[in-house]
């Protein structure tokens, strides 16, 4: 294979002329088939169809319009001699023409032949040669033609590919084992200065190693961002003229015959057509046998390749140039949203801004935002100080829901219900709840308008830290938190996350956070012990990356757009090196009485009927506020099964089994 073709504009008066120089070239070979006949039934025939041959002019020929016709393309990017053009002519006119069957069982003599074989070319066309069977011939090695079962290779069925038949005849399409794991690709109406910066430099990048080598390099985007990534892949092959079409690494076989066929197929539909393979390695597992196998076609395909993928992938042999993609800048995404809502941006200028420093979208889920609240005030017409208001809360809540798709498979969601009064906390605690509030509000007018954010990237992050055993009030606190800053909490259990192979922690981790990038949502991270303690000298590879996991999960936090509360019952136990990074601690004290009475008093709903509670005497009980819920809940069950209203004896047997429950936890820690 020389080259890649190039595909004319199918215009009808090309079509029409391609499909005239298709009839008369198959005609060609069917006077051969004729005049072989002729010699078997001793029949007179014409000098002329005696002495048949195509010329080498005819080889050569052009159509009206000066255009190649996609046959002799064919032949000339695959190399195809004179007798591998007939052949493949002679399994197309076998599709196209259905006398040609009656032609094929009279000179093969059966009337159940009625299909082309290799002995019939070397019999009937000229200038045969047996090399054309080879299977690393041009014909088979490019899968032009199928040998179908048979006693014999020569006496088998020939038929044509179905993907080269249609090419013969004007139309374009991707082959159908490709089209079976082909994944779509959204349109690129739109790239933003840097992401269009990024498809300039990869088109520049291919046009520049063209003139250098035959094989490029293969072009590596990386990122979080896939609908940008395969957007800015899209615009980069549009410059050069190309078209993409885009297949999952998860969709690559791991059978070595089966990728091989994959990997021809790609090669052949980049001579065929102006399309360019795009690799989708965000969604691969990095199983053994499937990296091997991606590996291994990035390492062999010969044609362009882009990838896209989360994180860089490692460059063995071949050529690797990566790209990497962030996020729209702040200024990038205000212009979207502006651009996206029209006339109703002057009114809404400041709230954009609230929307860009909480949420991080690209531009496709900014105008998918835009075009919902847009329709919605069309429908409603009413008072423009009304409008606004709804509107802000609805760009709020669409905001939000981008987000939560890729987050929900990987954390949990938490309910935001609880208010101020649910929470019972001395008054130091609860200002500094305040305050963490308080700077993930104002963030973006410290940030941005106060500057604060341009002396330096780091340390921008907004962390915390909830210390106390358990039941005092941290995951009431951070939903309190949440609820109040109007995000969702997701709680990713840390000691879930915690893997004994090395990396893998790490790798859980980012993917939580590249997926919380979006929705700017309060991440509580429960169960930090599980992770944290004491730094641990390095005395294997497994301390010296656990202390680095620590170290990524602290990076993450200190640069995350969002909220991030840790969790733990045993603060003591962090080393101060780790707590100096985070910016808030809030300590849960263990209730005292008076504490305990108070969350008595609130802990039964105002439609609970309850009868002769004696809260005093409740809150002599030394328990958590998370046990009292428990206990209150319980003595509900308990009461509503008698038919009764909650009372003290209710409560006593509830505190009966919330003992017995406390003390087998006790017997497992």
């Amino acid at each position: 294979m020389t080259t890649h073709l190039s595909t004319p504009e199918l215009t009808s008066s090309w079509l029409e002329a391609n499909q005239n120089y298709l009839i008369k070239a198959t005609t060609r070979v069917q006077e051969a088939l004729q005049n072989y006949l002729h010699q078997m039934e001793d029949i007179p025939h014409d000098e002329k169809i005696e002495n048949w041959k195509v010329s080498e002019d005819f080889h050569s020929a052009s159509l009206d319009s000066g255009e190649s016709s996609n046959l002799e393309k064919l032949c000339d990017v695959f190399d195809l001699s004179p007798f591998e053009r007939d052949v493949l002519l002679l399994c197309a006119g076998a599709e196209l023409n259905r006398s040609w069957s009656l032609l094929f069982a009279k000179i093969q003599s059966n009337p159940q032949n009625n299909y082309p074989t290799f002995s019939l070319a070397l019999e009937v066309l000229p200038e045969a040669h047996w090399s054309a069977l080879m299977p690393d011939s041009s014909l088979r090695r490019w899968r032009m033609i199928e040998v179908g079962p048979g006693n014999t290779l020569t006496t088998s069925a020939l038929r044509i590919d179905e993907r080269i038949l249609h090419y013969l005849t004007g139309v374009q399409h991707l082959d159908e084992r490709l089209t079976e794991i082909e994944m779509p690709i959204p349109e690129a109406d739109y790239l933003v200065s840097s992401h269009q910066k990024i498809a300039e430099e990869l088109a520049y990048t291919w046009v520049q190693a063209l003139q250098e080598t035959e094989l490029l390099p293969v072009l590596q985007l990386c990122g979080p961002d896939v609908t940008s990534k395969l957007a800015i892949a899209t615009v980069s092959c549009a410059l050069l003229g190309l078209n993409l079409y885009a297949i999952s690494a998860e969709a690559l076989p791991t059978n070595t015959n089966q990728l091989n066929l994959i990997k021809r197929l790609c090669e052949r539909e980049w001579a065929l057509s102006d399309r360019v393979l795009l690799l989708d390695c965000d969604q691969v597992e990095t199983e053994a046998t499937r990296e091997s196998a991606i590996a291994r076609f990035i390492e062999s395909i010969n044609c362009p390749l882009i990838i896209t993928s989360r994180d860089r992938r490692r460059q063995r042999q071949r050529p690797l140039i990566t790209f990497d993609v962030q996020q729209p800048t702040a200024d990038e995404q205000q212009l979207i949203w502006q651009n996206a809502l029209g006339e109703i941006t002057p009114t809404l200028k400041e709230h954009i801004e609230i929307l860009v420093s909480n949420f991080s979208l690209n531009p496709p889920a900014i105008q998918t935002a835009c075009l919902k609240v847009r329709s919605a005030k069309r429908e409603k017409q009413e008072e423009e100080e009304t409008t606004n208001t709804k509107i802000q809360h609805q760009l709020w809540d669409i905001c939000r829901n981008q987000a939560r798709p890729r987050l929900d498979e990987l954390a949990q969601r938490i309910e935001l219900t609880v208010g101020w009064d649910d929470l019972v906390l001395p008054d130091k605690e609860r200002h500094t709840l305040r305050q963490i509030i308080a700077h993930v509000a104002q963030r973006s007018k410290v940030y941005n308008s106060w500057g604060f954010g341009s002396r330096s990237g780091r340390g921008l992050g907004i962390s915390a830290l909830f210390a106390g055993v358990s039941g005092t009030g941290k995951t009431t606190a951070a939903e309190l938190v949440a609820k109040e800053l109007r995000l969702d909490l997701y709680r990713i259990d840390l000691s879930s996350v915690v893997s004994k192979y090395i990396g893998e922690t790490e790798k859980n981790l980012r993917r939580v956070f590249d997926a919380a990038e979006a929705g700017g949502v309060v991440l509580l991270f429960d169960e930090a012990d599980s992770l944290f303690g004491k730094r641990s000298d390095v005395k294997d590879s497994h301390d010296r990356y656990a202390n680095m996991e620590v170290s990524y999960l602290l990076q993450r936090m200190e640069s995350y757009r969002g909220l991030g509360i840790l969790t733990t019952n045993l603060k003591n136990s962090i080393d101060q090196a780790f707590l100096r990074r985070i910016r808030f601690v809030v300590t849960f004290p263990f209730p005292d009485a008076v504490q305990r009475e108070e969350i008595w008093q609130r802990v039964f709903p105002s439609r609970t009927p309850t009868e002769g509670l004696d809260y005093t005497k409740l809150a002599k009980l030394s328990v958590t506020g998370g046990n009292i819920r428990n206990i209150a809940m319980n003595a509900a069950f308990i009461a509503a099964d008698a038919g009764e209203p909650v009372e003290m004896k209710h409560i006593l047997q509830a505190t009966r089994n919330e003992c017995i429950k406390l003390v087998h936890r006790g017997k497992n820690n």
